[in-house]
């Protein structure tokens, strides 16, 4: 395969490499926040997801700790190698409109749903 095309949902914590966000701009509330509790997080959203109660893209706009939130945490196509090496292995075993269980990377923890 040559390229995928994914939407994620990035939930910072206070280990992840940069603590600050467009939604914390100073990083109070990631630098507080345990890798833990952001798992917790995502693992809420997971459920909102698969009862209908948000559409992923507006989860994203909402949530995420990804400048990719403002335009529904769409990522665009990409390689395998661009991303982070979890990030790209995770998104490249998906089926399409499949969402991933959370993925853990150096930015945080993440959920993928791949579009193409």
């Amino acid at each position: 395969e040559g390229k995928v095309r994914a939407l994620h949902v990035l939930i910072k914590h206070k280990d992840s490499r940069n603590t600050a966000s467009k939604r914390d701009p100073d990083g109070v509330q990631i630098k507080k926040r345990t890798k833990e509790e952001a798992l917790l997080i995502l693992r809420g959203y997971m459920k909102d997801l698969k009862c209908q109660e948000i559409t992923f893209e507006d989860l994203a706009r909402k949530a995420s700790d990804c400048s990719s939130g403002s335009s529904g945490g769409d990522l665009g196509f990409f390689e395998y190698g661009k991303m982070q090496p979890e990030f790209s292995k995770a998104a490249f075993a998906l089926q399409i409109d499949e969402i991933s269980e959370p993925v853990e990377t150096k930015s945080g923890v993440h959920i993928i749903l791949r579009k193409a």
